[in-house]
C-alpha cells in the first residue's frame, strides 16, 4: 500500500510553454476563431484539445492554413524554408518559438556562416530538430547517441562545432560530448549549455527524488522529449518509472510494493494533472508531499508581432 507520495520541485509549465499556450489564447481573442497553429503548440495532448476547443486549428503543414489567415508557428522553432512558405502565402504570423531555441538556431547559423561543419546533437523526427537542421543543411550532421559519436565521419580542414536539441538528457548529451571532444579535440560547443534550464531543473529533482521513492510517475505526453527524459533519469538509477498522460494511465499494479511514489511532470504537462493524481492518490489514504519548492523566475515576453497587433487593436 503506498503510504507517501512526494512531488518533485519545480516541475511543470516553463517559461516558454507558458508564452506559447498564452500567445495562442491572446490570438484567438484578438483575431476570433478560427486561429490556425502549425503542428502542436506544445507537446501535450490535454493542452492541445483544450486550445482546439477554443477555436485553434491544427495543421500539420501550411498547405493545410487558407491564405491570408493567422498562423502561430510552435515552441518547437521552425526552418528558414517554412518562414518563407509563409510570406509567399500572405499568412499572418506569430512565432511562438522558445526564445532558448531561437539561441540555438542563431548559433547554428553563426557557425554555418563562419564555414564550420556542425554537428546537432539531438533525435531524429523531433520538430525542434528538424527546425535547426534547416538552418543550415549542408553544414550540419545530426548525431543522435554516443554510438554514433563514436562512428561519425567530419571532413578534414574545416573547423568544427556542436549545438544541442533543448529538451535532451543532461547526463546522456554530457557522455556524447565528451566522446566528440575526444575525437576531435579542436570541436567548440556554445558557451552556455543549450539544454535549457527548465529541463536541467526537472531532471535534477527528479534525481534528488529518486533517491526517497519506490516508484517514479511522470505526468506529460508520449512525445514530450523533455517528459520521456524523466522517466530515463529514474530508470539509469535503478527506479522504475512509467510516463502517464494523465491520472487515468495509472496502472494499480505498479504500486504492488511500494510504500513511496514519486511524481513530477514534463515541462508542457499542465499543473492540474498533476493534481488530479495528487487527489488520486490521496482518496486512497496515501500522504501527499512536496519536495522543497524551488522557484523559477524565467520569464519571456510575449511574441513582438502579436505584441503589436495588440496594441493597434487598442
Amino acid at each position: 500500500m503506498v503510504k507517501r507520495l512526494l512531488l518533485a520541485s519545480p516541475r511543470g509549465y516553463c517559461a516558454g510553454v507558458e508564452r506559447a499556450v498564452e500567445t495562442v489564447e491572446r490570438a484567438l481573442a484578438l483575431y476570433g476563431r478560427p486561429v490556425y497553429v502549425r503542428k502542436q503548440i506544445v507537446h501535450n495532448s490535454h493542452v492541445v484539445d483544450d486550445l482546439r476547443g477554443r477555436g485553434a486549428v491544427f495543421v500539420d503543414a501550411l498547405a493545410d492554413v487558407p491564405e491570408g489567415a493567422t498562423v502561430v508557428f510552435s515552441a518547437h522553432g521552425i526552418a528558414p524554408a517554412v518562414r518563407r512558405e509563409a510570406q509567399d502565402r500572405t499568412l499572418t504570423t506569430i512565432d511562438a518559438t522558445c526564445p532558448l531555441v531561437t539561441k540555438v538556431h542563431a548559433q547554428a547559423r553563426r557557425y554555418a556562416e563562419a564555414g564550420y561543419a556542425i554537428v546537432l546533437i539531438g533525435h531524429e523526427g523531433h520538430e525542434e530538430v528538424e527546425g535547426t537542421l534547416g538552418e543550415a543543411p549542408e553544414a550540419i550532421v545530426l548525431v543522435q547517441s554516443m554510438e554514433d559519436a563514436e562512428r561519425v565521419s567530419l571532413p578534414q580542414g574545416k573547423p568544427l562545432a556542436y549545438v544541442t536539441q533543448t529538451t535532451l538528457s543532461v547526463d546522456e548529451t554530457n557522455v556524447i560530448v565528451a566522446v566528440l571532444r575526444r575525437r576531435f579535440p579542436h570541436i567548440e560547443g556554445p558557451a552556455r549549455e543549450d539544454i535549457c534550464y527548465a529541463t536541467s531543473n526537472r531532471q535534477w529533482a527528479a534525481k534528488e527524488l529518486v533517491r526517497e521513492v519506490d516508484l517514479l510517475l511522470v505526468v506529460g505526453s508520449p512525445n514530450s522529449s523533455n517528459s520521456q527524459r524523466l522517466v530515463d533519469v529514474a530508470r539509469a538509477d535503478g527506479t522504475p518509472a512509467h510516463l502517464v498522460d494523465d491520472v487515468r494511465e495509472i496502472d494499480e499494479s505498479w504500486l504492488e510494493g511500494c510504500e513511496t511514489v514519486g511524481l513530477t511532470s514534463g515541462a508542457s504537462a499542465p499543473e492540474r494533472l498533476v493534481a488530479e493524481v495528487c487527489a488520486w492518490f490521496a482518496a486512497r489514504g496515501a500522504e501527499v508531499r512536496e519536495q522543497a519548492p524551488v522557484r523559477e523566475d524565467v520569464n519571456f515576453k510575449l511574441p513582438v508581432e502579436l505584441r503589436r497587433a495588440e496594441r493597434a487593436a487598442a
